[in-house]
């Protein structure tokens, strides 16, 4: 069967996997404050008097159902590293694709809250399985120069998912009754039908290839994806000869389990690996894709105002996050973090003094009969609010959004690569689960100081990214297990990207590729850095 061999069609193929995620956010934004909705889960009073009439599910059940789908994608993820290891990271994420179709069916198909919360699990569990994978299986594909910028296409296509299912789903509250929510989540399968039968053309990851002994099918996708149909590229030799030593290493030297992770010279890197995703769901983001429109309304945005409002910040989320698709290999992984993280915080200090000093309590029952928009702010500080929430969006997009799905894989070495990711990216989904529960209560009970919170996570995220993540950046994957082994302090690491490109090129002599293999490339310009 014809297989693609441009690493970006690859991607744009596998990426998909990253954006059900996004459909779900946007999917559930955009239906939140409609009747329709409201209506179909009503739980508290009617309200003869309001147009909008239902007060919908009550906070607490709200937050149940939102983060019923990061709970299974907690499951999934762990789920997704057995998968791998057994059946291959392409599979994986096939299996994944299916599962989110019986996902949608039952979302689509909901006759109750019940129904819906099951619904919404089975589609985290896909979500998990994808979210997982699909880092690792670019970035085992992808040469060092590039790595950043394909594994970054994760959150892109996240974005884009987000957005695209966003006016869909505002397009489909114009309909009448059930169909108003019915449709969008039915319509939610599409892209993973497409995932399927589009992976079916796309190759195996070579080192997974390697590590079960199909050396000539490993050597075949290196010279697909990086020959350019010549199997004796410099490149691809040097690559063939870096994965030949690694797996030799390891074979030689680990017995292959979960316990590895948990040893003294993995457990630094697994803190890592698990804090970057910790940290990215502390950040506040994806609270504010979730749960927007009750921001703005609470700022005084109504109806169709609201919801416009609110895809803005997807657009903006969309094309900032470009960016770093552009320039992620040369910025690195160190500096965008501390960057977005320093910014991030400053737009939510902001919010929170901006609520506090101007806003004031909602009267009984909220905003709009939504408890959860319980505080009021009107005027020039409400388009503050606003102004600030999109900043925050522009500042998240090019920095943690895209790293901290690149930074994971790059972390481990070969023979526990899928179960850290497993494990990393179900740390993400277990606190995406508590903020997705926790949230809309807390806009009901602390109010502005919901902002708060994050402002202080932010700070703290900043200080530990500069004490204790290396940088990762143009370095191959075999090069970055040596950097752990020396254990060089995180500050004093760089990005060295031109040498790595050079190596790609096969512009290196004998002597700078054995360097380039056995020490990274930072090492062939004889500099300290690493």
């Amino acid at each position: 069967m014809y297989q693609i061999s441009n690493i970006y069609g690859i991607t744009a193929i596998a990426v998909i996997g990253g954006g059900l995620f996004g459909f779900d956010v946007s999917s559930m934004s955009a239906i939140l404050p409609t009747q329709q909705y409201r209506c179909s889960f009503n739980q508290g009073p009617f309200y003869a008097d309001d147009p909008e009439g239902c007060s919908g599910p009550t906070a607490n059940v709200q937050g149940g159902i939102t983060a019923s789908m990061p709970g299974g994608s907690f499951f999934g993820a762990l789920l997704s590293g057995w998968i791998t290891d057994r059946l291959g990271r392409k599979r994986a994420v096939q299996i994944g694709s299916v599962i989110w179709c019986i996902g949608s069916a039952i979302s689509c198909a909901s006759q109750n809250i019940a129904m819906l919360i099951v619904g919404r699990f089975i589609n985290g569990i896909a979500v998990g399985i994808c979210s997982a994978q699909v880092p690792v299986y670019v970035s085992e594909l992808a040469p060092p120069s590039t790595r950043g910028r394909v594994v970054g296409a994760q959150q892109w296509a996240i974005t884009w998912g987000i957005l695209i299912m966003f006016y869909i789903s505002y397009g489909c509250t114009f309909l009448q009754g059930e169909k108003a929510w019915r449709v969008p989540w039915g319509l939610q399968m599409l892209p993973a039908v497409f995932l399927f039968f589009g992976l079916l053309f796309l190759p195996e990851s070579p080192r997974w290839l390697a590590r079960h002994d199909r050396w000539e099918e490993c050597h075949a996708v290196l010279t697909l994806v990086h020959g350019k149909g010549d199997p004796n590229a410099p490149f691809v030799t040097l690559e063939l000869n870096e994965i030949k030593q690694m797996i030799e290493f390891e074979r030689q030297n680990a017995d292959v389990s979960i316990k590895e992770l948990f040893r003294p010279k993995m457990l630094n890197r697994l803190h890592i690996g698990v804090f970057t995703q910790i940290w990215s769901q502390l950040t506040g983001m994806n609270v504010m894709m979730y749960y927007i429109t009750y921001v703005f309304g609470m700022a005084g945005l109504k109806g169709n105002g609201n919801l416009v409002a609110s895809s803005i910040q997807y657009v903006i989320n969309v094309f900032m996050t470009i960016f770093a698709l552009i320039f992620i290999d040369r910025w690195g992984r160190r500096y965008p973090l501390m960057i977005g993280s320093t910014l991030m915080s400053i737009w939510m200090y902001a919010n929170a003094g901006l609520m506090a000093s101007y806003g004031h309590a909602a009267p009984p029952g909220g905003v709009d009969n939504i408890a959860e928009q319980s505080w009021e702010i009107g005027g020039a500080p409400a388009k503050a609010v606003i102004a600030c929430t999109y900043l925050f969006v522009a500042s998240y997009a090019p920095t943690w959004g895209p790293v901290s799905w690149i930074y994971p894989p790059e972390l481990f070495p070969l023979r526990v690569r899928g179960k850290a990711v497993a494990i990393t990216t179900s740390s993400n989904w277990i606190f995406n689960f508590a903020l997705s529960y926790f949230v809309p209560p807390a806009f009901v009970n602390i109010q502005w100081k919901v902002y708060l919170i994050f402002a202080v996570f932010l700070t703290t995220m900043t200080i530990h990214v500069f004490f204790c993540f290396p940088e990762t950046s143009g370095k191959t994957l075999e090069d970055i297990e040596e950097l752990f082994l020396t254990g060089v302090p995180a500050w004093k690491t760089h990005v060295d990207y031109h040498s790595t490109r050079r190596a790609e090129a096969g512009d290196l002599g004998d002597k700078e590729k054995a360097l380039h293999r056995e020490q990274g490339p930072e090492k062939l310009e004889d500099t300290p850095k690493v």
